[in-house]
């Protein structure tokens, strides 16, 4: 029973490590989504137009986000944005892995080292996430670049021999 108990804390703690890096790239978009949200709560939208407003908050954040990515074609305005969304990602993944290195190290310096190399990795996560969503377009327009030799073309039917 022991071993079992093992075993399934051990996939919990992968699974929620997995959770961990797989929503890394959603904090900033979560963040908003819930300060928006408790806004329309405040102000008076209810217990059902406030979480609507959050979520619509949220997607549209993250819409902007990656489209912005996408289309940016200068590295430092690339950077910018894949900063806006990996800080928060390493802020929070500072914070959750403070926390879990609670449960089983008893020094807090090394809780402190656990926890910053958390944030480093699942800040990269973020900002690796976001990168491998985005392909880089061409920079004439219809993928043409000027100046280079004619292609041959293929044509469909090839022949044996």
């Amino acid at each position: 029973m022991l071993a079992l108990g093992l075993v399934l804390n051990t996939v919990g703690i992968g699974l929620f490590c997995w959770l961990i890096f797989a929503l890394a790239v959603y904090a900033l978009p979560f963040f908003i989504a819930v300060s928006a949200g408790m806004a329309a709560f405040h102000s008076g939208d209810g217990t059902l137009g406030a979480p609507l407003v959050g979520i619509v908050a949220g997607g549209v954040t993250l819409a902007i986000g990656r489209t912005a990515f996408a289309i940016a074609r200068f590295p430092i305005l690339r950077a910018a944005i894949a900063a806006a969304f990996a800080v928060p990602a390493a802020i929070a993944g500072y914070h959750v892995v403070f926390a879990m290195s609670q449960l089983g190290m008893p020094s807090l310096a090394w809780r402190e080292i656990f926890a910053c190399l958390g944030a480093v990795f699942i800040g990269g996560t973020a900002w690796t996430r976001l990168a491998v969503f985005a392909e880089p377009r061409p920079l004439d327009s219809g993928g043409v670049v000027r100046g280079a030799p004619p292609q041959a073309v293929l044509s469909a039917a090839t022949r044996d021999g």
